[in-house]
């Protein structure tokens, strides 16, 4: 026997507006992939900065100041969203920033971070509403 028509009826008794309950009893329906308001043409790039572990705190902190790393990054304009320290791997920190300025952030990183740190570079996205939405649905959902 086959559950189709089964699953087509409940299907349509759900969605026929007159039979639903009022909608401030049904919890907002779930987007998966809703996402925080971004301001167009922006990116976010998540940067980790792996400590070179030969050398010490005062040793790294000098050469990133002899090669202007406090002056250039992050390159003016650019939003810093979270900057962590991460015990046994080093910092990391998220940015935001105008796409077109990818290439800016990369060449200051470049040529002030590298050497003091090993860098790693992941684009990303804000999954946080999209999460919660998703955790409150499977919870909701029957087993």
């Amino acid at each position: 026997m086959t559950r189709w028509p089964f699953t087509a009826l409940v299907a349509g008794l759900l969605f026929t507006p007159h039979l639903t309950v009022p909608a401030h009893a049904q919890p907002a329906p779930a987007q998966p992939h809703a996402q925080a308001a971004q301001p167009a043409g922006t990116m976010l790039l998540t940067v980790f900065f792996k400590h070179d572990q030969s050398k010490n705190l005062n040793e790294i902190n000098e050469q990133l100041f002899r090669n202007g790393y406090y002056d250039k990054f992050p390159p003016d304009g650019v939003e810093v969203l979270s900057w962590y320290v991460v015990m046994g791997i080093g910092q990391i920190v998220t940015l935001r920033f105008p796409a077109e300025r990818l290439r800016e952030i990369n060449v200051a990183l470049e040529q002030t971070a590298w050497g003091p740190y090993r860098t790693e570079f992941y684009p990303t996205y804000d999954y946080k509403q999209a999460a919660e939405q998703q955790r409150q649905t499977m919870r909701a959902r029957k087993r």
